[in-house]
């Protein structure tokens, strides 16, 4: 057979290239048209959770502040200090080394890094990721470095791009990602690392050295690695902020080692005074419907009614007051503003998780009071003539005490004198109800955590065990109690919580103060001349001690000091955890009138 002409063959050829070509439309078209149809569909289909929702799903760091605003204390949940910064009080140095760092061309691009992308196309994993694309992996929780992950970001990182500012982006990723030691957001950081609030005064090289934590917060702090590779990281940024212009040169700037704290200084750790604190703080929210999941989903602020000075005073009164005494003394102060129940200073003690300032301890003679007011509402005066017998028969129990009333002893000087026998016959005339209404009056509630107060073990029955002051009381209670007689009989709700705060600073609740004529006042009157003393600057104040006894021996296992002027009531209580007899560092008998007058009278001298 001859060869076909040339003509014919050029044919052919040409018939084969264009079959080709069209093949390599067809595949063209399918390698750019599918991964395209695959874009919109998944731009469909995968949805990006909004900022405000990721960080609404987040629990955040709730903090407690004192009444002047001032940080008291910070509720840290197991996930990490998280306190949330808006994008506008995010100072601009600390913006602009985040970008300068970690996305240069965060303002511009469309939310994801090409290169990441075509790096992760050709081998298969993950290159770098530019702020969009971090904060989408840190709000889904995928982090593997698989290029079907890097295509949804791709997606994703489109869409929020087109439904949300660069500003709340860069808000949200700034607040939910880690700087290290336990921390996440900026204010959080700054704390952990410089212990300092965030704000303005932030330098240049503070900025630079938390934003070089973001890359590997668990290995650039130099609690971990010391301070060479943490200096290295910090130039490395240092220089960033050089290169793409935010800083003309780096005159002045110098490695922040000698301001970083230690883990140690700036940790969230609390000590038992503190945690006493946080949950009676937390215990009070939940009442008034603010769990403690409320308040971190909402970043909630809760200010709380604690003056600073004062609650400083209590540790200082108490602590020193306590220095050299037995190891096994316990102790607890409480101060209440009478003219609305607010809590001025706590303090439950710092030996362990049991908060005595909460716990219920047996009043004994410092009980009195409630019997006198009881009394002078029935019709009694201070001046009245009181029996004072050694013995004395009540309820079928017989009371016994060595007699300190002088005679004539009056409802007064019973009162001044310490005797305890003229109450029993007070509360003989007038019955055990009127005595346990008159310390209701006054605030002592009903029950505490579902146990009924001032009742035996039936939770009906008023023993005599009222009249000696056998029942726990609360010294959170009988501070709030004596306040009642300080405002002249007026009771107010005694509380630690004055409102709670968004994270804009709006108020969200308040408590509201509402005062109720409890006691007559001129019952209240009578209560504060027969209780009256004299502070050691010379203002007047009321004060009754009391102690209450050990079983059947004249040993005290219970010591208080409870008393008031018109601007502060405050109840000290000193005892044991076994209910031991208390015996001071020379061995001699503690009474309300030594340990306990002398930290009621060192802290009230301070107001």
């Amino acid at each position: 057979m001859e060869p076909a002409p040339e003509s014919d063959q050029s044919a052919v050829v040409r018939r084969q290239w264009r079959r080709i070509r069209k093949g390599a439309y067809y595949l063209t078209g399918f390698a750019v048209g599918v991964p395209l149809i695959a874009f919109w569909i998944a731009y469909l289909l995968l949805d990006v959770r909004s900022p405000q929702d990721v960080l609404a799903s987040l629990g955040k760091t709730v903090t407690l502040r004192y009444s002047d605003g001032s940080e008291l204390l910070r509720v840290v949940p197991p996930g990490g200090d998280r306190r949330f910064v808006p994008f506008d009080q995010i100072p601009q140095k600390l913006r602009d080394a985040i970008v300068a760092t970690e996305d240069p061309t965060f303002w511009a691009n469309s939310g994801f890094d090409p290169t990441g992308i075509g790096r992760a196309f050709l081998t298969g994993v993950g290159g770098g990721s530019g702020i969009t694309q971090q904060y989408i992996k840190k709000s889904t929780g995928d982090e593997d470095s698989t290029l079907s992950r890097k295509m949804q970001e791709l997606v994703l990182a489109t869409k929020i791009t087109q439904q949300q500012s660069k500003e709340q982006i860069f808000e949200s990723y700034a607040n939910i990602i880690s700087f290290g030691r336990g921390t996440f957001g900026p204010a959080a950081a700054m704390n952990a690392f410089f212990g300092r609030p965030l704000d303005n005064s932030i330098t240049w090289s503070e900025a630079a050295f938390l934003a070089g934590m973001i890359q590997s917060p668990s290995v650039h702090d130099p609690a971990v690695s010391g301070d060479e590779h943490a200096a290295k990281r910090w130039r490395y940024v240092r220089d960033k902020l050089v290169e793409r212009g935010y800083l003309k040169n780096a005159d002045g700037m110098a490695y922040p080692g000698a301001e970083i704290k230690p883990p140690a200084e700036t940790r969230v750790s609390l000590n038992y005074d503190q945690y006493h604190l946080k949950q009676r703080v937390l215990a009070e929210l939940e009442t008034a419907g603010f769990s403690i999941s409320r308040l971190q989903q909402g970043n909630l602020t809760v200010q709380t009614t604690l003056d600073p000075g004062l609650q400083n005073a209590a540790h200082t009164a108490l602590s020193d007051r306590l220095k050299g005494e037995p190891a096994e003394f316990r102790g607890a102060l409480v101060a209440v503003d009478p003219t609305n129940g607010a809590v001025r200073a706590y303090d439950g003690g710092n030996n362990g998780v049991r908060d005595y300032a909460a716990t219920g301890h047996a009043l004994g003679s410092a009980f009195y009071p409630f019997t006198a007011a009881a009394g002078l509402k029935n019709g009694m005066s201070l001046e009245e003539k009181v029996a004072a017998p050694r013995e004395i028969q009540y309820l079928g129990e017989k009371f016994e005490y060595p007699p300190k009333c002088p005679q004539p002893c009056t409802l007064r000087s019973a009162l001044t004198s310490g005797a305890d026998t003229p109450f029993i016959t007070v509360s003989k005339k007038i019955g055990v109800d009127e005595v346990s209404a008159a310390a209701r009056s006054a605030g002592i509630p009903d029950e505490v955590d579902g146990t009924p107060t001032m009742r035996e073990q039936d939770g009906v029955t008023i023993g005599s065990g009222i009249v000696v002051g056998r029942y726990p009381m609360r010294p959170l209670d009988v501070a709030g109690a004596y306040a009642t007689y300080a405002a002249n009989g007026m009771r107010s709700a005694v509380h630690l919580v004055d409102k709670v705060l968004d994270r804009s600073g709006k108020v969200v609740w308040q408590h509201e103060n509402e005062p109720v004529s409890a006691v007559p006042a001129e019952v209240a009157q009578d209560v504060t001349s027969a209780l009256r003393t004299t502070l050691p600057d010379g203002r007047a104040a009321a004060l009754r001690t009391g102690e209450f006894e050990r079983g059947n021996s004249r040993d005290n296992q219970d010591a208080w000091a409870v008393g008031y002027t018109p601007q502060l009531a405050t109840a000290v209580w000193l005892g044991s955890d076994d209910d031991r007899k208390l015996l001071d560092a020379e061995g001699k008998k503690v009474t309300g009138s030594a340990v306990p007058a002398d930290v009621w009278r060192s802290f009230m001298a301070r107001r």
